[in-house]
């Protein structure tokens, strides 16, 4: 299976003299193509700082970073801001929309920078994805109009306007309540089946148990990789039981 992204040996350090501590500690990590991958541990353990190294996002003071067959590292800053823009996505706790535009305005955003003479075909595929996403009534609404649900499958339909290879999604269900959570991996499945890799940050077990692998992290560290059978919703209970008591086992 081809591997959309190698970490090997990354160090990523904060801080200066005494309080210099490295957030991530020497970390390999390999993604397929494909694979949707979530990423656990307490905080401070280096969760975030691990998806934003391996998106570009970070530089990262040790050990190397490929993605797609392109050594990050190799690249300068606007080669780099380019794969973010147009094979990469994502999805933050907060998304971050824009107050003077209204819906649709904002999904269409990332896409009007290179194709301003395309604008008919870019609000016919921001309009397929909100329908999609069960929102295409709320295209004319304001982003101060709508739920924190709606509000972040609009982030989604964003993400995935330049057709990503990958989305990296930091804590995206963290400020929703069950229902929508649920609801919000329910469209990372139907993205992830149509074959774009997902890597997400959660701390919770059920967010978790949607995903097909799930890498635990302590102290800046990959401590375990566990892998799980195709998500079914009538093994639910038993996925989440069998990463609560993994994460008890290692203490994280």
């Amino acid at each position: 299976m081809k591997k959309i992204i190698i970490g090997e040996n990354i160090v990523k350090s904060f801080g200066e003299g005494d309080e210099k501590r490295n957030v991530l500690d020497d970390v390999s990590i390999e993604i397929n193509e494909g694979e949707f991958v979530s990423v656990m541990g307490p905080s401070g353990s280096g969760k975030s700082t691990l998806i934003f190294s391996l998106s570009g996002m970070d530089t990262v003071d040790d050990g190397t970073v490929v993605f797609d067959g392109r050594g990050l590292s190799e690249l300068n800053e606007s080669e780099i801001a380019e794969i973010r823009r147009t094979q990469m996505g994502f999805v933050f706790q907060q998304p971050t929309l824009l107050k003077n535009l209204n819906i649709l305005d904002n999904i269409m955003l990332p896409s009007m920078r290179d194709n301003r003479n395309e604008t008919g075909k870019i609000a016919e595929k921001a309009r397929s994805l909100m329908q999609t996403a069960d929102i295409a009534e709320l295209e004319k609404r304001d982003i101060t109009q709508v739920s924190g649900g709606q509000l972040q499958r609009a982030g989604i339909c964003r993400a995935l306007m330049n057709s990503p290879k990958i989305i990296f999604a930091d804590e995206p269900t963290g400020a929703l309540n069950s229902k929508s959570a649920q609801e919000i991996m329910d469209m990372f499945s139907k993205i992830n089946a149509e074959g774009t890799t997902i890597m997400l940050v959660t701390h919770g077990a059920s967010i978790a148990a949607r995903t097909e692998r799930i890498l635990f992290m302590h102290d800046g560290k990959v401590v375990d990789d566990m892998s799980l059978p195709k998500y079914q919703s009538t093994d639910n209970n038993a996925r989440i039981q069998k990463i609560t008591a993994r994460m008890q086992a290692m203490g994280v």
